[in-house]
């Protein structure tokens, strides 16, 4: 009698099985969800990347050379902007990457603004965040999707002027620098020789197969500093390319 009654009240395997299908269906719902949620995240990190290595340059290049004063006050700017963005956590992954802009910003706006004259400068001034980047990573583990973005943007830097050096490019940066933009071409022209030789060309291929190598393999990891990373150092191939055709239309 007591064995009926128990059985009465006891969940049978047909009621059972629904509930927990419905719930493995609702779990594999929300984790896919969360999954296209992350994926998505990851690639407009990279997008972000490209954008701040690719458009900001064309934007203080010109800037920096008529007001410099102005261009590296608009560091003050993107700091402000970048800790006012991280202060809330809808918007901190942005903050994040505006943080590490900021420093390539800085860098460029003092070296563009009053040492571009002289390419010797141009790696010590752009490695100016790097002690702060380094020290953030490895004490703190603090903003790394910025500060990996920073040290994307500053190799990318690095590998443009191992090229320049290899080539020999640096006399016509110095005369480019010295000269009004009326009178570019002509020395364009000069380096553009320099470019087009087996030297030049084979050089290039290599330090633009390592960029890719070194662009691409984090992206495996599903990271989004690693993200910012790639976006920076990829986007290199495509600054350089577009200076390139700048320089053959010039």
């Amino acid at each position: 009698m007591i064995n009926n009654t128990l059985s009465a009240y006891a969940p049978s395997k047909s009621s059972v099985q629904p509930l927990e299908l419905q719930q493995k269906a609702e779990f594999s719902w929300w984790s896919k969800l969360i999954a296209q949620i992350v994926a998505q995240q990851t690639w407009l990190v990279f997008a972000a990347a490209v954008f701040l290595v690719s458009v900001p340059v064309f934007i203080e290049a010109p800037l920096v050379r008529s007001l410099p004063w102005l261009s590296l006050g608009l560091t003050a700017l993107w700091v402000w902007l970048s800790f006012s963005l991280m202060s809330y956590p809808t918007t901190y992954i942005w903050g994040n990457i505006l943080y590490g802009f900021s420093w390539s910003w800085l860098a460029g706006g003092i070296y563009w603004g009053w040492l571009r004259w002289e390419p010797l400068w141009h790696l010590p001034v752009e490695s100016i965040g790097l002690p702060f980047v380094l020290w953030f990573l490895l004490t703190k583990n603090w903003g790394q999707i910025g500060n990996w973005f920073y040290l994307g943007s500053l190799l990318g830097t690095v590998v443009t002027d191992i090229y320049f050096y290899t080539v020999d490019l640096m006399p016509y940066w110095r005369q480019i620098m010295r000269v009004e933009p009326e009178n570019i071409g002509p020395i364009l022209h000069q380096a553009l020789l320099k470019v087009q030789t087996p030297g030049g060309e084979i050089s290039a291929l290599l330090l633009g197969l390592l960029l890719l190598i070194v662009g691409i393999l984090p992206l495996s990891t599903g990271k989004l500093h690693w993200y910012a990373f790639s976006g920076a150092v990829l986007s290199t191939i495509l600054v350089d390319s577009l200076f390139l055709l700048a320089a053959v239309v010039a």
